[in-house]
């Protein structure tokens, strides 16, 4: 079984910042696609930014210029540095992963237990 570990969240006032970190599995045969994803009391979790082994990152337009994805090369763990938080940012934020555990396995998805982040002065 796959465990992701998240750690970082907590309470910040709105313009502070804080740094999400995710430690995936120490082995994994191919790692495709890490992020972070959140979701508040009554809406669909929705997509943070991500990043894919072929480079790429992805951000939602409303995190754009706030938040930044990175990832320890060779490694499975990814940070989220954000700044300048809002209280609309205020959500228990996910860690994903996908990927394939062993030669030969299936792709699949996998994902954190959540770390609440709440903004709020």
């Amino acid at each position: 079984q796959v465990q992701l570990v998240e750690s970082g969240g907590g309470l910040v006032q709105p313009g502070g910042s804080l740094r999400l970190s995710c430690v995936g599995p120490g082995s994994i045969f191919r790692l495709n696609r890490m992020g972070w994803y959140r979701q508040v009391p009554g809406k669909q979790r929705e997509l943070v930014a991500t990043w894919s082994s072929a480079g790429s990152t992805n951000y939602a337009d409303s995190v754009k210029g706030r938040f930044t994805i990175s990832r320890d090369n060779g490694k499975s763990t990814t940070y989220l540095q954000m700044n300048s938080l809002k209280p609309e940012d205020t959500a228990v934020y996910y860690c994903n992963a996908l990927g394939v555990v062993i030669a030969g396995g299936y792709e699949r998805n996998y994902w954190g237990q959540g770390t609440q982040v709440t903004v709020s002065s």
